[in-house]
């Protein structure tokens, strides 16, 4: 099926066993507890997906089993992370005979890539595929920036249809509409900046620490849709604290023992990442607790 770039699209965690195996069963009734919510669609093998540590075979079983358990419901974004051009170009090829609707390409992994460099792994990835792509921009993780003077300088790929704007920075919603209006659909990539994305005027949002409350995640959405900013807030300050956990380095971990405690997952991890221990993992669990203590119930 064809990506329509609008609405919510949770980055889903793979999940693991403690063994470090993966558990293809727990990630499918994950994805299902998030089709149910009314997402618009899901994307696999991103950054909270732990698409590095996956080695190329187990990619494409999660996204084989994404693509199988949606059924055609909503689209399987598929996350590129790649360290060559020719790993990516491969990846895309495949995906896309699995049965990916489309993806989300980050730059190329661990070497920092200058501008022109990115460019051409860019269009490599996107003249391997018919597929439309979603551009992930996120400097603070990856270090490339594509800010929107140069995005423009992308507008001419015709399978480009979407930008995950990540930079922490909301201006930038406004500086890409000025630079390319409507060319792009644009994305929300960072929780805690939501509800100010939206009141720039954004069409999605790859929400991360929804992924363990995806009812509450997709009303805070549909509220910013109607315009019931009154409404959203107080969902939002209610949310807040909880989509913190999304913007630290071990927002992987958080998250996923944000999904163990509201019952959607586990908290395994893969290697180099290890669950978190003592305090910091006391300090993480009350800040979940609290707010699950504290979860609001929605009229329906």
């Amino acid at each position: 099926m064809s990506v329509r770039w609008a609405g919510v699209f949770p980055a889903v965690t793979t999940q693991f066993r403690s063994d470090q195996s993966l558990d293809l069963g727990a990630t499918a009734r994950h994805l299902e507890a998030l089709i149910a919510s009314g997402v618009s669609g899901l994307v696999v093998c991103g950054s909270l997906g732990e698409n590095q540590t996956l080695d190329p075979d187990e990619k494409r079983q999660v996204v084989e089993n994404a693509v199988r358990v949606s059924g055609g419901r909503v689209p399987v974004v598929a996350g590129v992370a790649e360290s060559s051009t020719g790993a990516a170009v491969r990846y895309v090829r495949d995906c896309a005979r699995i049965g990916a609707s489309g993806f989300m390409v980050m730059p190329p992994m661990v070497y920092k890539a200058d501008p022109g460099e990115a460019a051409g792994y860019f269009r490599a990835v996107a003249a391997a595929t018919d597929l439309s792509w979603m551009l992930y921009n996120n400097p603070l993780a990856y270090t490339v920036d594509v800010t929107p003077e140069r995005l423009t300088e992308f507008a001419d790929i015709p399978n480009l249809a979407a930008i995950k704007e990540s930079s922490g920075d909301p201006r930038r919603v406004t500086e890409i509409r000025l630079a390319l209006g409507d060319r792009l659909a644009v994305f929300a990539g960072v929780d805690d900046l939501i509800l100010e994305s939206s009141i720039l005027g954004i069409d999605g949002w790859i929400a991360g620490s929804g992924i363990a409350f995806p009812e509450e995640n997709q009303r805070l959405w549909e509220l910013t849709r109607a315009g019931k900013w009154d409404e959203a807030r107080r969902l939002y300050r209610w949310a807040a604290p909880l989509m913190k956990l999304d913007t630290h380095p071990k927002f992987v971990q958080y998250i996923k023992l944000m999904i163990q405690e509201a019952g959607l997952g586990a908290e395994w991890v893969r290697e180099p990442r290890r669950p978190l221990a003592g305090a910091e993992r006391e300090h993480v669990l009350g800040i979940i607790r609290r707010g699950l203590k504290a979860r609001p119930t929605l009229a329906k």
